[in-house]
């Protein structure tokens, strides 16, 4: 069915890319952190969207259970525990001229990586055979020989950094 010379899947995408798009400025522009963590779970929840449009469920899932359900959350508890920090006194500091450096020179190497293999001289032919299926990756993250050490380290170094912003807010708190 076609509402207005658009499909429905045309109209879940731009929604999806609002969500994903408000969410991210409403991360940027918000000064009370809590409310940041809040729009960073909407612009994620809007990439999980793109994905099931994508047809990628099992991405769309694991966009849903670990960076909404785990790390959205764990930010959320984070912001919440280092009260100290929860408002921002300023929303841009002396330094906003650098990081606008950062995004553009970021959003071109991300641009040409977009659009040199689309309409480059990149072939079908020259992407790899091999498509690892859920199987292979759950493998991989548990198998002894391949990751299962960079990904417990990683949740080392999670818990580790969640324990230290505890132990400086309640620092700054006692004195």
């Amino acid at each position: 069915m076609v509402i207005g010379g658009l499909t429905p899947e045309a109209i879940a995408f731009g929604f999806f890319t609002i969500l994903t798009l408000g969410g991210a400025l409403g991360v940027v522009l918000n000064k009370n952190l809590v409310r940041g963590s809040v729009w960073l779970i909407v612009s994620l929840f809007g990439v999980a969207g793109l994905f099931v449009l994508l047809s990628a469920p099992f991405l769309a899932a694991v966009q849903v259970l670990v960076y909404i359900g785990a790390i959205g959350i764990l930010f959320t508890f984070a912001v919440m525990l280092t009260r100290s920090m929860t408002n921002l006194r300023q929303r841009f500091t002396s330094q906003w001229w650098s990081s606008l450096i950062v995004v553009v020179l970021l959003f071109v190497v991300l641009m040409a990586g977009v659009v040199v293999p689309v309409w480059g001289n990149a072939r079908p032919e020259d992407a790899s055979t091999v498509v690892a299926t859920t199987v292979d990756l759950g493998v991989a993250l548990v198998d002894g020989n391949q990751f299962v050490l960079p990904f417990e380290v990683a949740s080392l170094l999670l818990t580790a950094a969640m324990i230290g912003a505890i132990v400086i807010a309640r620092q700054h708190e006692e004195e």
